[in-house]
């Protein structure tokens, strides 16, 4: 089985640039970020009163993940359930930066990728895949654009009604916030794993990025 790590800055693109290098192979795209969604929706339903160590540590040790791809699209099914309509909604996108650092439930996310990736080829994306999640995986690219580049796109990719409430120096700000925390967090702090080749699209569009991308995978990996 083959696997490529794509770990990078917020906005840079990973999500896209990812789909793209997984449709060129005819590989899996694991959403990593829909696992955590999923579990949030499940927490919350769950009951539990507040995020802390000792309800996190119950609700991992009685939930069951699947990973499974229905008509070509990802579903993550927490005890069986699917959360596919909700895992968008702001209060689950809060809820997920709660509960995600905790490294229990990190450990049994760690589990489903790692063993995703042992039976299928797979192209993951996130902030920790090959430095933690997939460290040898045959390939690893870190996908990363100047700040300001990556807050004009996404600016330009607000609703007339977002930008109506917000600035450009905002969204900027917010980057550099968020590049910072990443950077800088206790567990599983975004960096350039080890062997992996940084990939800047600040001047690329998506197609050209994920051109490069095919031409770094070409080389490091025959098929």
């Amino acid at each position: 089985m083959y696997q490529i790590a794509i770990d990078g800055t917020s906005g840079s693109g990973k999500s896209s640039f990812a789909k793209g290098l997984a449709k060129a192979f005819g590989f899996y795209y694991l959403n990593t970020g829909e696992i955590y969604r999923a579990l949030a929706c499940a927490y919350k339903q769950g009951g539990y009163a507040e995020v802390n160590e000792e309800n996190i540590t119950a609700f991992v040790e009685d939930i069951e993940v699947k990973v499974d791809f229905e008509e070509g699209k990802q579903v993550v099914y927490v005890n069986g359930n699917s959360y596919t309509p909700y895992l968008r909604l702001e209060e689950i996108s809060a809820l997920t930066s709660q509960v995600a650092p905790f490294k229990i439930l990190r450990a049994r996310v760690l589990d489903v990728q790692r063993n995703f990736a042992k039976e299928n080829n797979v192209v993951m994306e996130g902030r920790d895949i090959g430095s933690t999640v997939l460290p040898n995986a045959d390939v690893k690219i870190f996908l990363t654009a100047d700040v300001r580049a990556r807050a004009e796109r996404r600016y330009k990719e607000l609703s007339p009604e977002d930008k109506a409430k917000t600035s450009f120096e905002e969204v900027l700000k917010d980057l550099e916030e968020r590049d910072y925390r990443d950077s800088h967090r206790a567990v599983a702090p975004l960096k350039v794993a080890e062997g992996a080749v940084v990939l800047d699209n600040s001047n690329l569009n998506l197609q050209e990025t994920i051109d490069e991308g095919i031409k770094i995978i070409r080389q490091k990996i025959k098929m």
